[in-house]
């Protein structure tokens, strides 16, 4: 199949796995088409079927904010024409949704309809899509999709909860690339970082608010009382400043090491012998599966879909949010024997496999041919009014 997928290209959740669906289908013979403004973060070297197509804007002085939908829009219906594209597949509602519906729709008037296939991926169901200033439409453009995926059960009922839509959701789990994230020997590395035999524990995200990093430090600061340690702290966003000023309160800048964007990241992981992940709201949490795929037990809020991936007292524990002595008494539990941790390193990796992404690959493979054949049979009224009237008018 010829597949268009259009993301964010960052480092955030919805991106990742994009671009890594799209790098795995490209594998298995598709080819696959990113469009979207720059390079996705995990796409840096060529791959085989893989294709680029960045979206660019022009600037004029009537434009307090470039208008990004608009040249989406027009290099989408570029893309579909000239690559004879089989479909369209969107990540996160906000805005690629909406202006896939208008590229469908431009399309529709040289007699191409191109199927739209929408996955939601959290905060823009959850978050930013209950903004009454987008509600409207995101809801009438995930009702207008073709197809519509959600990456948990509980982003699936949050977004029914919240949204008046008329198709059905599919619920298409996250996954782990296992070529990538594993359990690999970087003994040398874990003893630059914890010369003593320190534990290292570690956390990443785009520390947001959302993310409560500050929990993350704060459960630290209790583990570190019991157990010698080290804190890795992966990513970067608005909370760094407040998160290292507070190192800095409570004496522990020499232990937590703020390491910033790392592309590598499961290089890290493969050094760690906890994984913190204390949200305040996850739809997945694709940051605690990558942990896991390493050997790596996860400590977690019980929010959102969480409790689909990490499963309390075997792959980790689950606390509630901002439960900040529960989730430093479960590290410590997991962290003071040796046996203890390293059944828990076997069954995260077990519950990790479930995610594989040769599991996941086939579901979405099989979901496009659905979706696809659904769209030959016929339009939707609106599409087979409006051909009719075309089709009069010339």
């Amino acid at each position: 199949m010829n597949i268009g997928i259009v993301c964010y290209p960052t480092f955030g959740g919805s991106g990742v796995v994009a671009t890594e669906l799209g790098m795995g289908l490209a594998k298995r013979g598709h080819n696959v088409h990113f469009i979207t403004y720059r390079r996705p973060a995990r796409l840096s070297t060529f791959h085989e079927n893989v294709f680029y197509h960045e979206v660019t804007g022009e600037d004029y002085p009537l434009f307090e904010f470039p208008p990004y939908d608009t040249a989406l829009a027009s290099k989408l219906v570029e893309v579909v024409k000239f690559e004879k594209l089989d479909l369209l597949h969107v990540h996160y509602a906000i805005p690629h949704a909406a202006v896939a519906y208008m590229a469908k729709k431009i399309l529709l008037r040289d007699g191409r309809y191109v199927p739209v296939i929408t996955t939601l991926h959290g905060t823009d169901i959850t978050l930013v899509g209950t903004n009454p200033a987008f509600q409207p439409v995101v809801e009438f453009s995930i009702s207008k999709s073709d197809g519509v995926t959600a990456v948990s059960n509980f982003l699936r009922d949050e977004t029914l909860r919240h949204f008046n839509i008329d198709n059905d959701i599919k619920v298409i789990y996250n996954f782990v690339d296992f070529e990538r994230f594993r359990k690999i020997d970087k003994d040398h590395f874990k003893k630059a970082i914890a010369p003593n035999g320190e534990r290292i524990l570690a956390h990443t995200s785009n520390f947001r608010k959302v993310k409560r990093v500050e929990d993350v430090v704060r459960v630290f600061q209790k583990v570190y009382e019991k157990i010698p340690s080290k804190l890795l702290l992966i990513g970067d966003g608005p909370e760094r400043r407040h998160i290292e000023d507070l190192c800095r309160q409570i004496g522990l800048c020499d232990e937590v090491r703020f390491l910033g964007k790392q592309d590598a990241v499961e290089e890290l992981l493969a050094i760690s012998d906890l994984f913190f992940i204390p949200s305040e709201s996850e739809s997945f949490g694709l940051a605690a599966l990558e942990a896991m795929a390493c050997e790596v037990p996860v400590i977690s809020s019980n929010s959102g879909g969480l409790p689909e991936v990490n499963i309390h007292g075997k792959t980790g524990f689950m606390s509630d949010v901002g439960d900040v002595a529960a989730m430093a008494s479960h590290a410590i539990t997991i962290l003071s024997d040796e046996e203890v941790l390293q059944t828990f390193r076997k069954n995260a990796l077990e519950q990790a496999e479930r995610f594989d992404i040769r599991h996941i690959l086939p579901q979405y493979e099989a979901y496009y041919e659905e979706v696809v054949e659904r769209a030959a049979v016929g339009f939707t009224n609106d599409d087979l009014r409006f051909t009719i009237a075309r089709n009069r008018k010339s």
